[in-house]
Order: structure tokens, then C-alpha cells, then sequence
């Protein structure tokens, strides 16, 4: 099969790698119609997680028709056309009965903290990702739900991690009637949290970013304010400046290890890596909440240590939330909001890439080139 392979930082290529098989009875084997690049694989491809190795394959953001199932699956037949969360939980740990298959006990024994996700390093449990014509999905009893007859394929692939982390985002945030809510970053998470934060009954959005037509298409997409924050001399006096100098209610942290806004952070957390990522973003959330506020936190940062002001947010007595998406309890809820047009995933989507293609969709996502926000990586299987 055709499957995305990483060959070192900035370096990936199509191959030609062996099919998945059944390894486990609940196991299944999905081939795949429609996956993603996340802004969270550019970590992976930038080099700046641990753990990731040669020869990987990534993509945690998939859909796919249910080729073969193990004996004990019962859940999902062959044939079935199935969104697979990000998540590999086993749905039995005292952590997925909570709800928490981000945090899934049995599906990664590298950590203790994150559970298994598909193509997303050896940290989280080294599994192949989707960014190929078939995977091995397991616990298909669990993961994978079948997609309504009446949903677009497009809106069903950014159900498996974009609209149900920028969901959680705005969730962890307790957002409160009358709030106003910052998100840093208008990647396609931050993008998603912002629309979703008036949902909550936000009274005003605003979003930070530095590149003009993430900004532009926020705006429209969120109806939101949206500033450049190169062309602000500091995000948190202008955030404290347009709230009374109290701060925003709720901020949001939704770019993660490779935020740019300061040389400092820039060059000890990506140059060097001295610690896990530039935590610009989020120095910036904690600094612009009002004290008593909320930041949540979807960015993606490493295992290790980050230089972060944890004073400020001990003396503000600010409640920090944080985790991956739990993709499977929100599924129900975001359906109906697709269904019922609340939400619209599929217009997020601008770049729709041939597999084989899978380099040149990596340069142009990372280098933000052609106006790229969200780009689709179609397999020539998808077509069988």
C-alpha cells in the first residue's frame, strides 16, 4: 500500500509499505477515504517531538470504510464507513469510564500521561497513522462510529480531532454568558474555538495570530475580532486595555510548541530545545486572563519541562484546564450541530491533495503558502 513516510525533520515522502493486519480480535482494518495534516503533525515534521522515528507514518486525523474486523468485534461490520477518533482507547480503564480516551491507561505503554494516537510518535504508543491507503485500527469496539448517511465525508474527516478540540477548548474554558474569550493562534484549532466559544454564550471573541489570511478567514468564518500581533507592541496590555484592565474571562491556548511572538522562546525551545517548544502562547494566556479566569490549553507541547510564569498564575489564582480532546464523548453532541448547521467543518477545508502528493501538502501547510488552512489528503484507494 501507499502510506506517507517520515524520513527525518522537513523530510517525508510517499512509499510503498506492507498492509496492516488483524494483530489483536479487536482489531480492525479500515481503508482510508479522507485524512488530514493537523497542525500538530508540523511538530512531528519540524522535529519537535520526541520520539519520533524514521519510518513512521503519521495521521490522527482519518476516515475510512471497515475492510476487516477481528473476531470479537461487534460494534462495526465490514463495510461500514467510520470516523476513528484521534484517541486509541480501550474504553475499560478507570480512565476512559470517565470519559477520558485521551488519557486511555491500556493503549500507550510509553506514558503514563497521554494515551495511544494514531501517528503521533513513539511518546504515544507508536502506532501508524492514516496518512496512508489502509490502517490498523484497535479497540474497534470502541473508537471507530459509523458516519451518518446524510454527512459529507468532509465534515465527518475533521470530526476525528479539529471540531471536537476546538469544541473542548471553549468547553474547558467554563465560558459563562457575557464573557469575553481570547484564542491565540487561527489555525484551524483556534479557528474552531472561536466559533465554538460563542456557543458557550461568549459576548466577545478575539483572536491573535501573525498571518494575514489565517486572520482574515477567522473573522469570517467565527465573526470575531482578529489582530496581527506583530502589529501590536504587547497582546497582553492591548487585551488588558480593551477589558477595563481586567483582563479577558477565558483565554485560550491554541498554538502550542511552535509559537512564534518572542525571540527568547523561539530560540530555546525550537533551536535548541532546551525545553519543550516556545510557550510564547501560552505566557500570553496566562498573562491576559483576568485573575480568578480560566486558560485553557489544546496547544500541543512535549513531555518535558517549559519556562512558563507560574507565579502569575498562583498569585491570579487562575484554573488552568488542559487535555487531548476526548473525540468519542462529544461525537454525539457535535453531530447534531452539523446536522442541524450550527457547525460547518467542511469550509475550513481549502486544499484537497492526492496521497502521493503528501511532500508537497506538508511544505505548503507548513510554510503557509496558498492560503492554506486546512488541507485533505485523498489515497487513491479512496476510489475503490
Amino acid at each position: 500500500m501507499l502510506a506517507m513516510n517520515y524520513r527525518g525533520p522537513q523530510r517525508v515522502r510517499i512509499d510503498h509499505k506492507p498492509m496492516p493486519e488483524i494483530l489483536h480480535p479487536e482489531d480492525a482494518i479500515v481503508r482510508v477515504t479522507r485524512s488530514c495534516i493537523c497542525g500538530s503533525d508540523l511538530h512531528l515534521y519540524n522535529g519537535n517531538v520526541p520520539d519520533t522515528r524514521v519510518g513512521s507514518t503519521f495521521g490522527h486525523e482519518f476516515i475510512g470504510v471497515v475492510e476487516e474486523v477481528g473476531a470479537d468485534v461487534h460494534m462495526i461490520k465490514v463495510g461500514d464507513q467510520v470516523i476513528v477518533p484521534f484517541n486509541i482507547a480501550c474504553g475499560k480503564c478507570v480512565f476512559c469510564k470517565q470519559g477520558l480516551y485521551g488519557n486511555c491507561h491500556e493503549s500507550n505503554p510509553e506514558a503514563t500521561a497521554v494515551g495511544g494516537i494514531f501517528g503521533y510518535s513513539h511518546t504515544a504508543g507508536g502506532y501508524d497513522g492514516g496518512q496512508a491507503e489502509y490502517v490498523r485500527v484497535p479497540y474497534a469496539n470502541v473508537g471507530p462510529t459509523v458516519i451518518p448517511d446524510w454527512m459529507h465525508p468532509d465534515d465527518a474527516v475533521l470530526l476525528t480531532d479539529v471540531v471536537p478540540t476546538g469544541y473542548q477548548a471553549a468547553e474547558m474554558g467554563g465560558i459563562q454568558p457575557g464573557d469575553t474569550v481570547v484564542v491565540f493562534g487561527a489555525g484551524p484549532v483556534g479557528i474552531m474555538a472561536a466559533r465554538c466559544a460563542w456557543l458557550f454564550g461568549a459576548a466577545r471573541v478575539i483572536v491573535f495570530d501573525h498571518v494575514d489570511y489565517r486572520l482574515e478567514f477567522v473573522r469570517n468564518y467565527a465573526h470575531c475580532e482578529a489582530y496581527n500581533f506583530k502589529e501590536i507592541d504587547d497582546p497582553v496590555v492591548f487585551v488588558k486595555r480593551t477589558t477595563d484592565w481586567l483582563g479577558a474571562d477565558v483565554c485560550i491556548d491554541a498554538v502550542g510548541a511552535e509559537a512564534a511572538g518572542s525571540a527568547m522562546q523561539t530560540i530555546t525551545g525550537r533551536k535548541l530545545l532546551l525545553q519543550a517548544g516556545s510557550a510564547t502562547a501560552l505566557h500570553w494566556a496566562i498573562n491576559s486572563v483576568k485573575k480568578g479566569g480560566i486558560v485553557s490549553i489544546v496547544g500541543v507541547y512535549g513531555p518535558t519541562g517549559n519556562l512558563i510564569p507560574i507565579g502569575n498564575v498562583v498569585n491570579k489564582g487562575i484554573t488552568i484546564r488542559a487535555n487531548q480532546a476526548s473525540v468519542k464523548r462529544l461525537l454525539p453532541r457535535l453531530i447534531e450541530h452539523i446536522k442541524n448547521g450550527i457547525l460547518d467543518p467542511k469550509a475550513m477545508i481549502t486544499h484537497r491533495v492526492p496521497l502521493e502528493e503528501v511532500s508537497e501538502a506538508y511544505h505548503i501547510f507548513s510554510a503557509k503558502l496558498d492560503n492554506c488552512i486546512k488541507p485533505v489528503l485523498i489515497p487513491p484507494s479512496a476510489k475503490l
